[in-house]
């Protein structure tokens, strides 16, 4: 339930209501809206009478949500919400590009991708410590290690890291990695949710392979049910009948998504594809959907990668992309700016 309140409330009949609804045994949280404040209730609010609501000096409106997901929801939080790590901003009209490697394979391999794509303008460094592999034959990371090598790169180049996590128990290693990432196979491993979700790290959370927008965004419910509201969400291609890419990457999932939810949205085309060759295009395709961020695989030697080399640009690659996003972005922003004209 939403209660949208009156431009002159003052402070104090804030307060006083607030606390009248929390008497009746609801979750009462504030929200910055255009022009005015948003009260959003989250629990059984069945029991709330709306029209006493509405006759309250203070009220302007009173309005049930439908969705099951509420803290995510756009109309709880009309504001983007935006999630800093370190220079760079994802959401609100920030832009920021996270770029390296698929899985960490030596310090030397991570610092020289690290040099070349912070060089090129990415604002963080993704790497894989903990590889997920469909098959249990496949080069399964570094693990410990990976994420030792990570922190030291990014003490030495200064670019935060994100990494992917894959169970509770592995979250006191993760202490030096400064974005968390959940992988489409975890998206739905609700007790990693609740346990991230009681973190203040900032979540970089996956679209699962067969997962409904709806789904994302009751998984992001669940690290918000635990304090934490920095979360970016990612489209990273769904399982659909067509052989020729990996996965089909959803563009529609980007306009959607940010009329949906506050949360920042990024794309990550080189899952999205499987193929090196049209990650470009697509990324491109992304920045003029709306996406508030990309992910690339970028690598130095894609052809002997110890993993996902068919997906993985070059640093020279990555470094045209940029300088076309950017191009892009300007394109976005004048068609924007004639839209409102």
């Amino acid at each position: 339930m939403i209660i949208l309140l009156k431009e002159n409330s003052s402070k104090s009949q804030m307060n006083y209501l607030m606390k009248w609804l929390a008497q009746k045994g609801v979750d009462v949280h504030v929200s910055e809206g255009v022009n005015r404040k948003l009260l959003t209730l989250t629990g059984n609010t069945s029991e709330i009478d709306t029209d006493l609501l509405k006759s309250i000096e203070i009220v302007d409106d009173v309005k049930r949500i439908t969705e099951p997901y509420k803290s995510s929801n756009r109309a709880c939080h009309p504001r983007d919400t935006v999630v800093r790590v370190g220079n760079a901003a994802f959401g609100g009209g920030n832009f920021s590009v996270i770029a390296g490697p698929c899985s960490v394979e030596s310090k030397e391999q991570v610092l020289k991708i690290a040099q070349d794509i912070k060089k090129s303008g990415a604002g963080l460094l993704r790497g894989g410590a903990f590889k997920p592999r469909t098959s249990p034959y496949s080069f399964q990371g570094l693990r410990e290690n990976g994420l030792k090598i990570l922190a030291e790169v990014s003490k030495e180049t200064g670019m935060p890291v994100v990494s992917e996590i894959m169970e509770q128990s592995q979250l006191p290693l993760f202490e030096d990695i400064d974005v968390i990432q959940v992988g489409a196979r975890n998206m739905q491993n609700y007790e990693l949710l609740k346990e991230l979700g009681r973190t203040k790290k900032p979540i970089l959370l996956k679209r699962g392979l067969s997962c409904t927008l709806q789904e994302l965004l009751m998984s992001a419910e669940y690290l918000m049910m635990g304090g934490n509201e920095n979360i970016i969400l990612c489209e990273r291609g769904i399982r659909t009948f067509e052989t020729t890419t990996r996965n089909t990457l959803d563009l529609s999932a980007v306009p959607m998504l940010k009329e949906m939810t506050h949360l920042p949205v990024i794309v990550d085309p080189s899952h999205g594809t499987g193929l090196a060759k049209i990650v470009p295009p697509m990324a491109l395709a992304a920045v003029a959907a709306g996406a508030d961020g990309v992910m690339i695989e970028v690598h130095n030697d894609p052809a002997n990668a110890l993993c996902d080399g068919a997906q993985s640009i070059t640093p020279s690659q990555f470094d045209t992309l940029i300088k076309q996003i950017s191009k892009m972005r300007e394109c976005c922003y004048k068609y924007d700016s004639q839209k409102e004209e």
